[in-house]
């Protein structure tokens, strides 16, 4: 039940950014702009309209691809984890586990979304292939963005580094009379200011 919600969100997700995204890449087009322009430097590694006009059988190829990827990933990112496990990195443990339970629910949606895309191809609907193909781009973009973001999960070595000491370094320049010894100096007397103000 909780693995169906989870599968729902995550989907939900990523038709509502595919829309975002083709609604924002027409926009460019209608403007002139050109669609790598709205979305900045990054949109150059993003392909997803150029591999969405693909024939059917080469979207499924491409998607098997892609699930196969994701797999190299899984295996990747649980390799990191057994290594901060055996470590006792807890943080570091905390933060790969995280990530290897967000990538395991995409490599499973991914997986149903690739049989759906088989089916679409076997039944010759271009409509539901593409559609198919354009969540598996997303699922496989979201699972490159989480494999780096496991790369970056810090342990405790890196928060804590041996232990720290003190040093205490005096200016030479800095007088060492200390000022009780100076004592009470009674032929030193203080004029009160005088007042600028005639009025006063």
């Amino acid at each position: 039940m909780r693995l169906n919600k989870i599968t729902g969100s995550l989907l939900a997700a990523a038709m509502t950014l595919s829309v975002f995204g083709v609604a924002a890449a027409r926009t460019g087009s209608l403007l002139g702009v050109p669609s790598a322009n709205l979305f900045g430097a990054g949109a150059a590694e993003v392909q997803a309209p150029r591999e969405v006009d693909l024939p059917p059988d080469q979207q499924l190829n491409l998607g098997r691809q892609y699930v196969l990827r994701m797999d190299q990933n899984t295996t990747t990112v649980r390799n990191m984890l057994e290594q901060a496990r055996a470590a006792r990195d807890v943080v570091k443990s905390l933060c790969l586990n995280d990530k290897q339970n967000q990538i395991d629910v995409a490599s499973r949606s991914a997986k149903d979304r690739l049989t759906t895309l088989q089916g679409a191809v076997e039944g010759k609907d271009k409509d539901r292939s593409r559609h198919e193909f354009m969540i598996l781009q997303v699922l496989r973009d979201r699972v490159d963005q989480l494999v780096k973001e496991a790369n970056q999960c810090i342990g405790e070595e890196a928060g804590f580094i041996g232990e720290s000491h003190v040093t205490l370094e005096v200016d030479p320049n800095i007088p060492d009379n200390n000022p009780a010894d100076l004592g009470n100096d009674r032929t030193i007397i203080s004029e009160p200011p005088v007042l600028s103000s005639p009025t006063m």
